[in-house]
């Protein structure tokens, strides 16, 4: 006969909260080196980012400032790396000496100290988390409950990494490629059948956005243009363009919902531009559409700042920024048409979504941003 395991209160109530905050609250583990007897759990898209369980006794007022200080230099870090304006932590100690002073609040965190499963009964721990006392109430007792909660942990966790491994896994860029092709075709069709791709009237004839004729009923051209190029040069570099961030986004949201935030950042670029331009304007180019692109990279990337909030910051904003401000300092460069695509291709993203994160409320209030962005600059172009 196998002898009973017990297991102690501390550990009892850790295992809970752990099981408790990862199952239900959707947190996942945060992998800090360094860090001893504490447990550090995030959810980005959580009112309190992360959940902090220490279990290593603090015996006076002086380690707990310490505790504190420690602990705001870690979120600090976590809130430059996931970019963040604040990072509120839900500290929960389990082990205090009795003359600590356990503040509730220091500033937006709060503290709380549990030392039994029992003694969940915080208001405001309850506030937050309602169903904390009876999610973290089990029926099974000593090594069964362990045996229990790592399972779930586990079956959570898997079905986490399948999750992420879907979104993130790489997938041929079909759409892209169409893309591309697309806009090569067209640019040897100007050669071809009219008087080259720098021609003003061979880019109207094959569907250049123009203030004259957009204006007067041709809104064909607010689409047809995106896949038009003013020489090699422009062709090129937008084609790279296209090919580094692409592939990314078709993978991320799918071949539909990419469709949709590539044409809508396109036209969004295209009415916008519309709306700075006089009558004599000829406007070409998918640069307004990878705007869009790059606006939508952005806000998924918001949405995966773990995973992506190193890149958003080195790399994908200085991109956005660094071109703008190419876009303002040169001649020839359609700026309102890259603004125009950035913002629709964030507001498009709001719409369709950001897989296994945007729920049917945020979907809702993207679309009505989206409508609210569309009707606002079709009344700059055509009835200002």
């Amino acid at each position: 006969m196998m002898p009973e395991i017990k297991i102690n209160n501390n550990d009892l109530l850790i295992m809970n909260l752990v099981h408790y905050f990862i199952t239900e609250k959707n947190y996942n583990p945060v992998i800090l080196h360094g860090i001893n007897d504490e447990i550090w759990l995030e959810n980005m898209d959580s009112d309190y980012k992360i959940i902090r369980i220490v279990s290593h006794y603090i015996h006076n007022n002086e380690q707990l400032s310490f505790d504190r200080f420690k602990l705001r230099k870690i979120a600090d870090n976590l809130k430059k790396k996931t970019f963040l304006f604040s990072m509120p932590v839900v500290s929960i100690y389990t082990s205090l000496g009795d003359g600590v002073d356990l503040p509730k609040e220091d500033g937006n965190d709060l503290n709380f100290f549990v030392s039994k499963v029992s003694e969940i009964k915080n208001p405001t721990l309850i506030e937050i988390f309602p169903d904390i006392v009876e999610k973290t109430t089990h029926k099974e007792k000593g090594i069964d409950l362990f045996v229990k909660i790592s399972d779930d942990i586990n079956k959570d966790s898997f079905k986490k990494s399948k999750r992420v491994e879907r979104v993130f896994s790489p997938k041929l860029p079909i759409i892209t490629y169409a893309i591309m092709i697309a806009c090569i075709f067209m640019f040897g069709v100007t050669i071809l059948l009219g008087d080259g791709s720098t021609d003003v009237r061979t880019l109207l004839e094959f569907g250049a956005n123009s203030g004259y004729y957009t204006r007067n009923g041709e809104f064909f051209r607010l689409f047809t243009c995106i896949f038009l190029h003013a020489g090699i040069l422009h062709l090129f570099f937008n084609m790279y363009s296209l090919y580094i961030v692409g592939p990314q986004i078709e993978s991320f949201y799918g071949k539909l919902k990419y469709i949709f935030i590539f044409a809508f950042s396109g036209i969004c670029g295209s009415i916008l531009s519309l709306a700075f331009a006089s009558d004599d304007m000829v406007s070409v180019g998918a640069s307004g559409a990878i705007f869009g692109l790059l606006g939508s990279a952005l806000y998924f990337g918001s949405h995966y700042r773990v995973y992506l909030g190193n890149a958003l910051k080195s790399q994908l904003i200085p991109v956005i920024i660094l071109n703008l401000l190419i876009g303002v300092m040169s001649t020839g460069i359609d700026n309102f048409a890259h603004i125009g695509g950035l913002i629709g291709g964030v507001f498009a993203s709001m719409a369709v979504g950001v897989p296994d994160k945007s729920s049917t409320n945020d979907k809702a209030n993207g679309c009505i941003l989206l409508l609210i962005y569309l009707v606002f600059i079709i009344y700059l172009a055509f009835f200002r």
